[in-house]
């Protein structure tokens, strides 16, 4: 009996995203490709949770994400992000803990976060989750698109290393 009380939340885990939906939606992964040089904390959309990434880093595989089993004009993504710029002071280490505990409120305080709603561009009956492009300026892409980034078909062109313009477009 105890070894089929472990083994359920084994399979419920192993399960993912493929039996969560119904009702006209269609759950899918959460991936996001960060095309800038700063660390992304955390990320989600429409509440969902979503990957960290490092600078010019990509992450995923989260489930889950609920889209519409048909797309419809109109149709958005609420994303919200909280980015580390990397302006605290120096790591001083962790021999003085004063010292530490200082710089770790420094680093706390630096973090910025952002959100914007976008549109979810068409999609047929093949869609693979959502990718979120993290570009400059706090500009946000989305695909829902099964091909991965940089093959032909691709609809984000960007490169995937940007730099921060001098003055942001307002």
């Amino acid at each position: 009996m105890r070894k089929w009380i472990l083994l359920i939340p084994l399979v419920v885990l192993v399960s993912g995203c493929s039996q969560v939906g119904g009702n006209g939606y269609t759950a899918g992964d959460i991936r996001g490709i960060n095309h800038m040089p700063y660390v992304i904390n955390s990320m989600n959309v429409n509440g969902f949770g979503g990957p960290n990434m490092g600078a010019y880093g990509e992450g995923g595989g989260y489930c889950c994400i609920l889209l519409p089993d048909k797309w419809s004009p109109g149709l958005k993504a609420r994303v919200e992000w909280e980015v580390d710029p990397n302006t605290a002071s120096e790591f001083p280490g962790y021999k003085h803990r004063e010292e530490y505990l200082k710089w770790e409120k420094e680093v706390k305080a630096s973090f910025r976060k952002h959100s914007t709603v976008v549109d979810i561009p068409e999609y047929g009956e093949e869609r693979c989750g959502i990718k979120v492009h993290f570009l400059p300026c706090n500009e946000i892409k989305v695909t829902t698109i099964c091909d991965g980034y940089g093959t032909p078909k691709y609809p984000i062109k960007e490169p995937r290393e940007m730099k921060e313009p001098a003055q942001c477009p307002k």
